[in-house]
């Protein structure tokens, strides 16, 4: 029977041994009053790690986004953000069904976009066109293969949203990856964005789980946004617990991750049946099938052989590496790459 080798996303994932000691060993309350003391401990350890004032559990990176949008705007004014960012291509509409607002998007590098083109899309103030009120970004950018922002990149768009009385979220799905892979330092992004989410799950290993943080005052407001869109939770504590796990263990090994996806890069770029592969810097790697075959021609082969992908357009492919899997999985997919005609 041949092994199945998980790469269609790295929110395949299961928790590792320690992390499970960590859940069962837990001490919980009730979150929804504030006393559960590992969703506490976990709140505060994230905020430290990013130099934020406060930080509020949720139950994943979506809802701490729509929460996100929802306290930083009102109903009707519009929303910036790159043409396949995950808030605007992946969230089922929850900019406008939660928060009434309209989404405005221009088409990035890589899922990147900059500062001289956010700045014709920011609206003069005129009655009969929506205010702009927030820019969001997301890094690593998903459908950019996992490409990452420059800190002065960023620091630039921060810039020009201050001049223009902008606030500035950022979506920080796998923000540990951008991270590793640039050797930041979390305290830097506290300096950039106004707030910021942050997922415990994917590369990180815990089974759910996301992270907002902000300054007092907006926590303040994204706890009654939580509980108004069903995420207040209970005893939340046994899910925080693997959340710490993970912060606390689990953030330098994503380095092994980025170098799986470079050798799984190297192979693809080398097969008769591949015509490109997008620059590889973190944990994803999206690439170009050749010939007349789709993406889903080659989605099947690659599954006989026992590799889970995901074609991502009539012509794109992903892998996404990760904890579960092995350098025993990597050897075999190359093998696999190689032999494919």
């Amino acid at each position: 029977m041949i092994r199945s080798i998980e790469l269609r996303s790295d929110t395949f994932t299961q928790p590792t041994e320690g992390m499970l000691k960590a859940m069962f060993n837990a001490k919980v309350g009730d979150d929804v009053f504030g006393e559960d003391p590992t969703v506490n401990e976990l709140e505060a350890f994230a905020a430290d790690m990013f130099s934020m004032e406060a930080a509020v559990f949720c139950p994943s990176g979506t809802m701490t986004n729509q929460i996100a949008i929802s306290v930083h705007t009102r109903p009707g004014e519009e929303v910036i953000c790159e043409q396949g960012a995950h808030v605007y291509f992946y969230e089922a509409g929850g900019i406008a069904r939660l928060s009434g607002c309209q989404a405005r998007t221009v088409a990035g590098t890589r899922g990147q976009i900059f500062s001289e083109q956010i700045l014709p899309l920011i609206n003069p103030e005129d009655v009969h066109r929506p205010r702009t009120r927030l820019v969001c970004l997301e890094n690593t950018c998903n459908r950019g293969g996992g490409s990452t922002y420059s800190m002065e990149n960023m620091r630039q768009i921060r810039a020009l949203c201050d001049a223009h009385n902008l606030t500035l979220h950022l979506d920080g799905a796998r923000i540990f990856n951008a991270i590793v892979a640039n050797k930041e330092n979390p305290k830097d992004y506290s300096r950039i964005f106004h707030s910021l989410s942050v997922c415990l799950s994917k590369g990180l290993g815990a089974p759910a789980g996301s992270l907002l943080l902000g300054d007092k005052a907006f926590i303040h407001e994204a706890r009654r946004a939580r509980k108004a869109f069903g995420g207040g939770m209970r005893q939340a504590g046994f899910l925080a617990a693997a959340g710490l796990y993970a912060l606390q263990n689990h953030v330098e090994r994503l380095e092994e991750d980025h170098q799986k996806a470079h050798r799984l890069a190297d192979a693809l770029g080398s097969a008769s049946w591949v015509k490109s592969v997008l620059p590889v810097e973190t944990n994803i790697v999206i690439f170009e099938v050749a010939g007349d075959n789709p993406a889903s021609y080659w989605v099947e082969q690659l599954k006989l052989q026992g590799m889970k992908t995901a074609a991502t357009s009539p012509t794109h492919i992903r892998m996404v590496t990760h904890l579960g899997v092995s350098e025993e999985d990597i050897k075999t997919t190359l093998g696999v790459i190689a032999a494919l005609e």
